[in-house]
């Protein structure tokens, strides 16, 4: 690939340079219904709830494959990882378009959007642990950095606004269709045009061990609290932005914003989370992890909630308004990057064990957010979820509270590599 030399400068290691671009598009083709498949479902029988219950399902299945695709990479390698990831994703995608959502049975989906759960994080993160093993440990937090944007670029961004184009000229059904292109086209350059360099796993990497690993490392959490702790917060950090799209594209319909100028919405709230990402990372360094967290991320976070969902009956329907507080809030999620720099910190050994516990945090909200929906849409209606979500922010700033790190430590050096990696 040309420019390798500038890629390397700017933290893209020149080597995975094809598998940065396959994630992009990988991920654009995952996250092009996130936006507008519940309230589709919704209008055409389904009730909130039972959406709900779909989206809590497959967020079961997400967080059990993110925090097994390192396993999985250990154990045979991080290509057929993300193969294996790509025959999930193709087999449940067909299976919940052609026989689930075509059909509008209700089972055939849940059974097959659970199945394709499995897929984008093995295919994903299986790539991410592939930078950790090939990139020198100076550059890794921008490697991973870059990571984290081409994954948010191509889900939440390019894919809100591919299908804000493609439900008009191709269809509802079409367009998840499509998914599988975009899937496609992301393993080309992933697995056949990308390289890479082939890795010198250890003879201890065999699956058994792994899994043994795995059980040992997860009894880090009675050992050291203050990472249990974290990985809660980390479930706060991105519970509403699974649970809103079930919800929340129903009621801005209900208040005159359309469809389309939701999803666009829903882009712009992403593409100041990815802006963010970097520079609260930065302002994590100056003032304190534990500080930017709690205070940009919990308490930022629970007021820009509540702003967004106020914001057209107080506004209107002005979307400049409802664009400029979706950004903040976007921002805001950001605000819990630094937990990434603090959780490592909080034990001498055992790190990877500590960020698998993150890791686990970041996969169950798929399942957490849906299923607070699910379970309470019907008695406390769209504000109520809301409020509830706001509330949620506000509890993970108390608990960071107890968060304190052992010692006093260099922030800057701790941090340095690893403040990007939160929001995924």
């Amino acid at each position: 690939m040309k420019g390798t030399n500038f890629l390397d400068r700017i933290g893209i290691p020149s080597s995975l340079a094809w598998g940065y671009l396959g994630i992009l598009l990988f991920m654009t083709g995952d996250g092009l219904e996130a936006g507008w498949l519940s309230p589709y479902l919704v209008e055409h029988g389904l009730t909130v709830q039972q959406s709900g219950v779909l989206f809590t399902v497959y967020g079961v299945t997400i967080a059990l494959s993110s925090f097994l695709s390192g396993v999985l990479v250990d154990a045979v390698g991080p290509k057929k990882a993300m193969l294996t990831g790509l025959i999930l994703y193709i087999l449940g995608s067909a299976g919940f378009v052609g026989l689930g959502v075509s059909n509008l049975s209700y089972v055939v989906m849940l059974l097959t959007y659970a199945f394709k759960g499995l897929g984008y994080p093995l295919f994903a993160y299986s790539f991410l642990v592939w930078i950790a093993y090939q990139t020198p440990q100076h550059k890794l937090g921008s490697a991973v950095g870059w990571f984290w944007f081409v994954f948010t670029g191509g889900m939440n961004v390019i894919g809100a606004y591919y299908s804000r184009w493609a439900l008009e000229h191709l269809g509802a059904i079409n367009t998840l269709w499509t998914a599988l292109v975009w899937a496609l086209m992301g393993a080309l350059f992933a697995l056949i045009i990308n390289r890479g360099e082939r890795l010198n796993l250890p003879a201890s990497s065999k699956t058994s061990n792994k899994l043994k690993d795995i059980a040992s490392g997860l009894a880090i959490v009675k050992k050291e609290p203050k990472v249990a702790l974290a990985g809660i917060v980390r479930i706060i950090n991105t519970a509403a932005q699974f649970g809103f799209p079930i919800y929340m594209p129903l009621y801005m319909e209900s208040q005159g914003v359309s469809t389309a100028s939701w999803l666009h919405l829903w882009a712009m709230i992403f593409i100041g989370n990815i802006v963010f990402n970097l520079i609260f990372g930065i302002v994590g360094d100056k003032i304190g992890w534990k500080n930017t967290v709690m205070w940009f991320g919990g308490v930022g976070s629970a007021v820009f909630t509540l702003l967004l969902f106020y914001s057209p009956q107080i506004a209107e329907g002005n979307i400049v308004v409802l664009q400029v507080i979706g950004v903040l809030w976007g921002a805001c999620l950001s605000g819990y990057v630094p937990l990434s720099a603090l959780v490592p910190s909080l034990v001498e050994t055992q790190k990877g064990a500590a960020m698998s516990i993150l890791n686990l945090g970041a996969g169950l909200s798929a399942f957490v957010g849906p299923i607070l929906v699910t379970l309470f849409i019907g008695t406390l209606g769209y504000t109520g979820i809301t409020w509830m979500f706001a509330c949620l922010f506000l509890a993970s700033s108390f608990i960071m509270i107890f968060i304190t790190l052992p010692d006093k430590k260099d922030q800057k050096a701790t941090s340095e590599g690893s403040h990007e990696i939160v929001n995924a």
